[in-house]
């Protein structure tokens, strides 16, 4: 009598998760962090779409209905000219957050590189580029903005200008601090013994390694920016007319906030929401990036 072997059992593998899927799962489980991205999504929704579902033309100037309070009419009432608040806080998105976007991506562009270099060189390139970051450092970023401003003109392209210039400051010191820390590590050192040059190193095994830190210093520096472009806009050097920012209509009617406060409040409450859920996205993408981090 034969006995029958038994069946082999199957073994089941565990799936490895892509490093995007375990970022993403981490990332979800941060209510906050998921809560401020959607309102952000929102609002770039909301700019784009800002011509088509604005309740009102936010250029048209209807001198009926000036100074009105919030009603059922006008939400959020009207300014000096009858024009409808809500609709210029739609269409004051655009310029808002693309200055905060833009501006970090300048930055960004201008700031990657220069660090990687600098870090990977080290000697005397470095010595001369940290004495030259030192000396922009020492000037006062806003009154820096101003100065530029003034010298370039105002509007949408030189506000961005005016923020790139020393703005790469930071993301240059901190991707150099980064390439210092991964150039001696194993995989460089044999990259560059089997005789990848600097290119090739900086762009496969340093930037690469480094873009968890810039990534979230870029998150959380959209608010300055942001908030920058309102300082300017407030003191009368941002935006030109008919072009509107949050910024702007806060500069325009602060005189006016005690028998008008609805021209001021609602644009500085708007962009301080918007700031708030930026830097929840900058914490929330800091904590998903690192596996150190238990959320």
């Amino acid at each position: 009598m034969t006995i029958a072997a038994p069946a082999a059992e199957k073994l089941t593998l565990p799936t490895r998760r892509s490093p995007l899927m375990t970022f993403w799962l981490r990332f979800r489980r941060n209510k906050v962090a998921m809560v401020a991205l959607a309102f952000i999504l929102f609002e770039v929704v909301i700019a784009i779409l800002a011509p088509w579902i604005a309740p009102y033309d936010p250029t048209y100037q209807d001198y009926t209905a000036t100074w009105e309070p919030s009603s059922r009419k006008h939400w959020f009432g009207t300014d000096d000219l009858g024009r409808d608040v809500l609709s210029r806080l739609m269409i004051g998105a655009r310029v808002s957050i693309s200055v905060g976007v833009l501006a970090q991506l300048a930055q960004l562009i201008i700031g990657l590189p220069i660090g990687a270099i600098t870090g990977l060189r080290g000697g005397w390139f470095d010595f001369v580029f940290m004495r030259l970051v030192d000396i922009l450092s020492s000037v006062p970023t806003v009154l820096f903005y101003m100065l530029m401003v003034i010298v370039l003109g105002r509007g949408f392209i030189n506000i961005i200008l005016a923020m790139s210039i020393t703005g790469w400051i930071g993301i240059a010191r901190l991707v150099r601090g980064q390439v210092l820390s991964l150039k001696a590590t194993d995989y460089v050192r044999a990259a560059q013994g089997m005789g990848a040059n600097t290119s090739h190193v900086i762009r496969y095994h340093l930037i690469r390694n480094a873009l968890t830190p810039v990534t979230v210093s870029v998150t959380l520096g959209v608010p300055g920016s942001m908030m920058a472009e309102a300082g300017l806009s407030f003191l009368g050097l941002g935006i030109t007319p008919p072009m509107t920012s949050w910024g702007q209509m806060m500069g325009l009617y602060q005189a006016y906030i005690q028998s008008a406060w609805h021209l001021t409040v609602f644009p500085a409450l708007v962009l301080s929401l918007t700031m708030l859920a930026w830097i929840q996205l900058g914490d929330g993408l800091r904590n998903a990036l690192d596996p150190t981090i238990r959320i």
